[in-house]
């Protein structure tokens, strides 16, 4: 009998063991599905407001309820994005090989900028920056990145049968997480013996900055993309759909923003005599795409679940470079988690 409790601590460790292990078999096992998973518990998420009034709607058909909100999900979403991406990638091949023929020469605009603003060439000089080398640096990593685009475009589409098979495995998850939804997160609460306040306060965490960055960030940037993708088509500029999608990439961060790209483009129709067309972008830029985010980001987002601008710009940064664009949600999402832990772990272990 006195063995007992060394017996109980060793079948105790045992378990724990096995089930670190299997956990991180099975995490594997689905690696290479896990962005399905997230980005159907992040729609999941964003949409449970649509699916609570379904519920109400329908209270005896939670089936109905959840196939209703996949279908707004899809109408809203998914369909506009898979029309964006397939311009997308029509455009971006197009502008690559223009440039490849000689016919969109980034030379000639370098050269325009030196030419007309003076004090630009002696900037370079101060700095011992050769304008010649400044000037094919500029060319030779617009048109990198031009073909990075295309050639993710044509891995995209040899891959096509694998972005199907994440597709439909993300929408096939996502209407199991709106219709079981709460079932699933008290099994996870349930799962983790932290103490019921400190799991909720970990879980309402997690659930209000993905919803902060997705309304409060995506959808600020996809805005203001759209807009300048729209302006940009108004007054002629080429490849207006990809520049539009840089500049929501760019909205995405805290700093610089979209004007990293339609500032210059101002400048540019500026110094080719393009002066109403200028005009007409920094008015736009400024007085529109410029403002959006203090007006908009407000009503989407609560000032609750906002984050210091130095530690977003780092966790946004470190995620893109780590998963690619979930990172940019995923990224806000961990530092969030990160600074709530230690803030339990800090009072100790009681939730504020």
């Amino acid at each position: 009998m006195s063995n007992e409790p060394q017996y109980q601590h060793l079948r105790q460790n045992t378990f724990l063991l096995l089930l670190a292990s299997v956990t991180l078999a099975f995490f594997g096992l689905i690696w290479d599905f896990l962005l399905a998973g997230f980005w159907a518990v992040a729609l999941a998420i964003i949409f449970n407001n649509w699916l609570k009034a379904f519920n109400k709607r329908l209270p005896t058909s939670p089936n109905l309820a959840a196939l209703f909100t996949l279908c707004l999900i899809l109408l809203v979403v998914v369909i506009p994005l898979i029309f964006v991406a397939l311009a997308l990638v029509g455009q971006s091949q197009e502008m690559y090989r223009e440039i490849q023929a000689g016919d969109y020469n980034i030379n000639q605009m370098t050269d325009l900028v030196l030419e007309n603003i003076p004090y630009f060439e002696s900037l370079l000089t101060n700095f011992n920056i050769n304008v010649n080398n400044f000037r094919d640096q500029i060319s030779n990593s617009a048109a990198e990145l031009l073909q990075v685009i295309g050639s993710q475009a044509l891995t995209y589409t040899q891959n096509f049968l694998n972005l199907m098979v994440q597709f439909f495995l993300m929408l096939y998850l996502l209407f199991f997480f709106l219709r079981d939804g709460k079932t699933l997160v008290q099994a996870i609460g349930d799962a983790f013996p932290l103490g019921e306040e400190v799991e909720m306060t970990l879980m309402n965490r997690f659930a209000s900055v993905t919803r902060a960055t997705l309304k409060g960030t995506l959808i600020v940037a996809m805005v203001q993309g759209a807009i300048g993708g729209v302006l940009f088509w108004a007054v002629g500029i080429k490849g207006a759909i990809l520049w539009g999608v840089l500049m929501t990439l760019l909205a995405l961060l805290p700093v610089g923003g979209s004007a990293i790209v339609w500032v210059p483009a101002g400048i540019i129709l500026l110094l080719e005599g393009q002066t109403i067309s200028a005009i007409v972008v920094f008015l736009v830029g400024s007085l529109i795409i410029g403002l959006i985010d203090n007006f908009l980001r407000p009503q989407l987002v609560g000032r609750e679940t906002r984050m210091p601008d130095y530690l977003i710009l780092l966790a946004t940064l470190g995620g893109s470079a780590w998963i690619g664009l979930a990172g940019f949600i995923l990224g806000p999402v961990l530092a969030a988690l990160f600074i709530t832990c230690w803030e339990i772990m800090a009072s100790g272990g009681e939730t504020r």
